[in-house]
């Protein structure tokens, strides 16, 4: 039997995109939505196996849809596909139960497995941050401070500002080669993940540590 899908997503072109990319994987869209409101009506009508959810959308947010289907005991399973990777959405997403988070950069990469794990009751959270969410590294401010020099603790501090290479190197009249350098060092040093926005997400978890270290 199709595994049913409802897909919300106020992009038309991203809500069109993902729908024809599910749709050619053999999964059943019975549903689609461009505002949250209209997202879960839908679920609550067509109690579809899995509801596809952007977080910022008008009317209700994703997080908000998936906070009504927990809440009304719905036994539709969310994924939430979204551009952003701060904790806190995290933290919610897991206790509403959500069952899958998606970011957009990598959703047609994973969208397929995920939809699978969930169909099996098996939460999946995007390759790019499931090993910050299932282990994220404390390091005490004098850990941290005696782990990196003055001016990779520097670079970090504008890495979690999300502040770019270039706009690094620009603040510290320096060569976008060097602040390169500097962030693959303490990529190494912080024994994170050697991918490219391994280093962006981890400085955005820890946000709130970094800057007062």
């Amino acid at each position: 039997m199709s595994v049913s899908i409802v897909i919300a997503d106020d992009h038309p072109l991203m809500l069109r995109g993902l729908s024809d990319y599910i749709s050619s994987k053999g999964f059943n869209i019975i549903g689609s939505a461009e505002d949250g409101k209209t997202a879960y009506n839908h679920i609550v009508k067509l109690k579809p196996d899995l509801a596809l959810l952007d977080i910022r959308m008008p009317g209700m947010t994703g997080l908000e849809v998936a906070k009504a289907c927990y809440k009304n005991n719905l036994p539709t399973k969310v994924i939430l596909i979204t551009f952003d990777n701060e904790e806190h959405l995290f933290d919610q997403a897991k206790e509403y139960n959500v069952y899958g988070y998606i970011l957009k950069e990598f959703a047609i990469e994973e969208i397929e497995q995920c939809i699978n794990s969930a169909i099996k009751g098996e939460p999946y959270f995007s390759q790019e941050i499931a090993s910050y969410l299932n282990s994220k590294i404390n390091y005490s401010s004098k850990n941290l401070n005696k782990l990196l020099t003055p001016t990779e603790l520097k670079i970090l501090k504008l890495v979690s500002n999300e502040m770019s290479s270039l706009e690094i190197s620009e603040t510290l009249n320096s060569s976008i080669r060097t602040v390169e350098k500097h962030r693959s060092n303490i990529v190494k040093k912080l024994d994170l993940k050697a991918s490219q926005n391994a280093l962006a997400i981890w400085a955005q978890l820890n946000r709130e540590f970094i800057k007062n270290t």
